[in-house]
């Protein structure tokens, strides 16, 4: 087997070694892999109890990655995240102290709940890959993956990522209620495990991650489709419905994310349908809609939806 033929293989791997603990998700499990092997930072937002820790947590341990988590409250602080400078009394010396964002997989659990100034303290990282520290920058490990997570009913409390801090992730989504049949299997699991615990192996090594993410940036893409890919985003910024539209952050992340699904699905070119897959979770939390919209209870997700049937595909070959 060449190593492209090995490399090719790795997605299935995890996928199923992650799968025996995530029931009938595979579909999202796709597209959670498509943003690790993309470079990005994802945002779930769904209600308690539908497994968001425990999908970031078994990613990690397949993918042989350090992961941390940290919980997200009112009274959390910056240097709780980032880390600070400690006096050692035997030396008489301020020593570093690294705080849990130095690791390959942070989980930012409810981050909703922390205030700005504490929200603000990731921005550096997902965005630089560094950490500052009273004037001392320290690069962060690849590959360095910020999840986070969010709860859409509760509001009291909470303190709404803005608009900057949103456009940092490179998809949003949402895992939803298993069917009857796979909330059984979670219990027949359980039964047989007789216990809480979830073991997963790792099946890929980091360096094999870095392998597969340097595959993904070879894939070609056609100019055609680089304009298709803009002219979706460009729509979203003269909708009726939308006051503030996507940045080109936005076509970057659809770009990115394209060549991720293309490679999972074996194909070393982009074609329409991979922009129509990743479109939806890339685009719909980087909209900010107009205020009547937004009390009539508007979907941004199917304003991206519309944009896409009413856009012309390319014919490329």
């Amino acid at each position: 087997m060449s190593s492209g033929d090995a490399l090719e293989e790795m997605p299935k791997r995890i996928l199923d070694e992650v799968g025996r603990v995530i029931v009938g998700k595979r579909e999202l499990l796709e597209k959670v892999l498509i943003a690790i092997l993309a470079d990005g930072h994802l945002l779930f937002e769904d209600y308690p109890g539908l497994a968001k820790t425990l999908t970031a947590r078994c990613f990690a341990s397949s993918l042989g990655c350090e992961f941390k988590r940290v919980q997200f409250t009112a009274d959390l602080l910056p240097a709780d995240i980032t880390g600070s400078y400690v006096l050692n009394r035997s030396t008489s010396a301020f020593e570093i102290r690294k705080g849990p964002i130095f690791c390959n997989i942070l989980l930012a659990d409810e981050i909703n709940r922390a205030p700005p100034r504490t929200q603000s303290a990731l921005l550096e990282a997902m965005q630089e890959r560094q950490v500052t520290i009273e004037n001392t920058t320290f690069r962060l490990d690849s590959p360095f993956i910020v999840f986070a997570t969010q709860n859409p009913i509760e509001y009291e409390g909470t303190y709404p990522l803005p608009e900057a801090q949103l456009d940092r992730f490179i998809m949003k989504v949402g895992i939803g209620y298993p069917s009857l049949s796979e909330e059984v299997e979670i219990l027949d699991r359980r039964t047989k495990r007789q216990s809480d615990e979830t073991t997963v192996r790792e099946v890929v090594s980091r360096s094999e991650l870095l392998g597969m993410r340097g595959a993904v940036e070879s894939v070609h893409i056609d100019p055609e489709i680089e304009r298709y890919i803009v002219t979706i985003v460009s729509k979203t910024r003269g909708h009726s419905a939308v006051e503030v539209g996507a940045s080109p952050r936005g076509s970057l992340a659809i770009l990115k994310l394209s060549k991720a699904h293309a490679w999972l699905h074996r194909r070393n070119y982009v074609i329409p349908d991979d922009v129509k897959a990743v479109a939806v979770p890339a685009l719909s939390h980087r909209l900010v809609l107009t205020a009547d919209h937004w009390i009539r209870g508007t979907k941004p997700e199917s304003i991206v939806e519309s944009l896409l049937e009413k856009t012309e595909v390319p014919k490329v070959g």
